[in-house]
């Protein structure tokens, strides 16, 4: 458990956390939409998408899912893995490794820096398993934005890629 900010805790996520992550990517993808972004993750909400369900379960039972409450209410979920998704263009680090597979916050509590808290909380947990290189990839699309905000938490671009026409930018951190 981690309190990195009042009110904030991050504890292990649990399958009992689907509904909440759902609900949280379905909002981010209607707060994208808003902003004119339907690219990202297209227009339909994660949760009516084909295989959206079963792979957030997924997540939260084959992989590493922490869930940051906000005063005692999920506000943002992050999962690591040992690795990239498979089905992703990305050439493998050649060395251990802790990889974000999932990073989402609550639109509503946007701001407050929970993204922030649950990417230190990786790197925490990538040293303790002692592991040096945290990555992640997102969206390289759009302005860059979210590549921006991966560097403001000290990550630095590595490998671009592209996966069915969606630009993708490898990010890496080097931890302990």
């Amino acid at each position: 458990m981690n309190d990195t900010m009042h009110g904030l805790r991050i504890r292990p996520g649990v399958l009992a956390d689907a509904p909440f992550v759902l609900g949280m990517l379905d909002s981010a993808v209607l707060w994208m939409n808003g902003r004119g972004n339907t690219e990202q993750w297209g227009t339909t909400p994660y949760s009516q998408k084909p295989g959206g369900v079963a792979r957030v379960e997924r997540y939260l039972t084959e992989n590493t899912p922490y869930v940051a409450e906000l005063d005692g209410a999920p506000a943002g979920a992050l999962v690591l893995d040992s690795g990239p998704s498979p089905q992703l263009p990305i050439p493998p680090a050649g060395e251990p490794e802790r990889y974000v597979r999932l990073l989402v916050s609550d639109r509503r509590h946007a701001g407050r820096g929970i993204g922030a808290a649950l990417l230190a909380h990786a790197a925490e947990e990538t040293g303790r398993a002692g592991a040096k290189l945290l990555r992640v990839d997102c969206w390289a699309g759009g302005g860059g934005e979210l590549v921006a905000f991966y560097e403001r938490n000290g990550f630095t671009p590595t490998d671009r890629f592209l996966s069915e026409d969606w630009p993708g930018q490898v990010l890496a951190r080097r931890v302990g």
